[in-house]
């Protein structure tokens, strides 16, 4: 199976967005490990600045970030590959450690969707 582990961070933190060398060879160290046992298939961190993009009905308007309403924002993600989500979930609790000096964040844990998952749907 698939997960993706999104972090999310204070947008006023900026050791959020302005990583040490240390936490930078912490995560280093962390995918590299990862990646050589199979375990990641991809990962990127990403700027504070984006924008959201809703529909309402027919109405779709595009907003410029950051974003007032949310207290944390996604930095960066990983995608793995796990057994579950308990094995995927161990994976989150070592790689928050990577962020020590970040004052508040969490990590978030999705199983992404297989084609298996929607394969039922497409018989329909």
């Amino acid at each position: 199976m698939r997960f993706m582990l999104m972090h999310r961070v204070s947008l006023d933190d900026p050791a959020s967005w302005e990583p040490s060398s240390e936490l930078i060879e912490r995560m280093n160290a962390f995918v590299g490990k990862l990646t050589a046992d199979g375990v990641v298939l991809g990962g990127e961190g990403v700027l504070p600045r984006g924008a959201v993009v809703r529909r309402r009905g027919a109405a779709i308007k595009s907003t410029d970030g950051p974003f007032a309403e949310a207290k944390e924002v996604v930095g960066g993600f990983l995608l793995i590959r796990a057994e579950d989500l308990a094995q995927a979930t161990a994976v989150a609790e070592d790689y928050i450690t990577c962020f020590a000096g970040v004052e508040e964040m969490s990590i978030e844990v999705r199983q992404v969707t297989e084609f298996e998952d929607i394969e039922p749907y497409l018989a329909k």
